[in-house]
């Protein structure tokens, strides 16, 4: 089932980051449709200009210079969609433009102050009056030498290039993490990202995504039956209730307790999914036979 049909979105390249899904996240929560791919398979993507309208380059655990790790499909940077990179995406527009990336005498790790040094589309409503913001670092490496025709927006203590642009070649990067709460209005970079930069219109929201996947599943499903693999989990409870709305009592759900669940997690999954949503459970009890296959084994 594809979701993005028809809809201008954001596309995510991943680089490993534990933030991807929330940048994801974020990107939706302002209303644009965003897509995660993975890194690997960016490089036989086939980007559409028509429907790409922007581009953002995911953290990540490794060092740029680690190339038989990470690849980037340098064809991006030809699309003349905008680009932000986040901390690893930051230093790997650094790299692919021809400047320097270094390992940090002095890392970064939690909350840092950063001061503005010049104004930008992509910080509007960032900073205070004293032109300082608090975000979240995350980083041992650090761009140590700018790309011809990037400019400095902003600089921390231990990171001089923390913000910066090439607002031609429609690039920008921040070392920090604007997706996570602990960057003071981080969503303000995104939001000057999307709309002012992007000119994104929005074209997403949940409500409308739950409507439509509740009328795509009828459609798909029509009056066949389904079984649905329950855990008690976020997804597959979504996925549960989703399927519910849709094809009501043609669903049924199967949870199998593998005696390594929280203390009475059993019972708040069979009594939320049998009494309170009224769906077809199926509840198998197959602790025992887990932990007896489970004996002696340490991992």
């Amino acid at each position: 089932m594809n979701l993005s049909n028809n809809l201008k979105k954001i596309l995510i390249i991943d680089f490993g980051s534990q933030f991807t899904q929330l940048i994801a996240r974020r990107v939706r929560e302002l209303g644009i449709f965003s897509q995660i791919i993975n890194h690997k398979f960016a490089l036989k993507f086939k980007f559409e200009k028509a429907s790409c309208i922007g581009i953002i380059l995911s953290g990540g655990p490794l060092n740029v210079y680690q190339n038989k790790k990470i690849k980037i499909n340098k064809k991006i940077f030809k699309l003349g969609v905008p680009i932000l990179g986040i901390c690893f995406g930051h230093q790997i527009i650094a790299k692919e433009m021809n400047g320097k990336v270094k390992n940090s005498k002095y890392r970064e790790f939690g909350l840092t102050v950063v001061k503005r040094i010049n104004k930008s589309l992509l910080v509007k409503n960032f900073f205070n009056k004293y032109k300082l913001n608090h975000v979240w670092m995350s980083h041992a490496d650090h761009v140590s030498k700018l790309p011809k025709g990037f400019k400095l927006i902003a600089s921390s203590k231990n990171s001089k290039f923390t913000i910066v642009e090439d607002p031609k070649k429609k690039l920008y990067g921040v070392q920090f993490h604007p997706e996570v709460t602990h960057t003071d209005k981080g969503k303000e970079i995104l939001k000057n990202f999307l709309f002012s930069i992007c000119k994104a219109k929005k074209n997403w929201s949940l409500k409308k995504q739950r409507v439509k996947i509740i009328n795509d599943v009828k459609n798909e499903v029509k009056n066949n039956k389904v079984i649905c693999a329950l855990s008690g989990g976020v997804d597959s409870s979504v996925v549960a209730q989703l399927l519910s709305k849709s094809i009501g009592k043609n669903l049924t759900c199967i949870f199998v307790n593998t005696g390594l669940l929280r203390k009475n997690e059993e019972q708040q999954v069979v009594n939320t999914f049998r009494r309170k949503l009224k769906i077809n459970l199926i509840y198998v009890n197959a602790s025992e036979e887990f932990i007896n296959k489970l004996k002696n084994i340490a991992d």
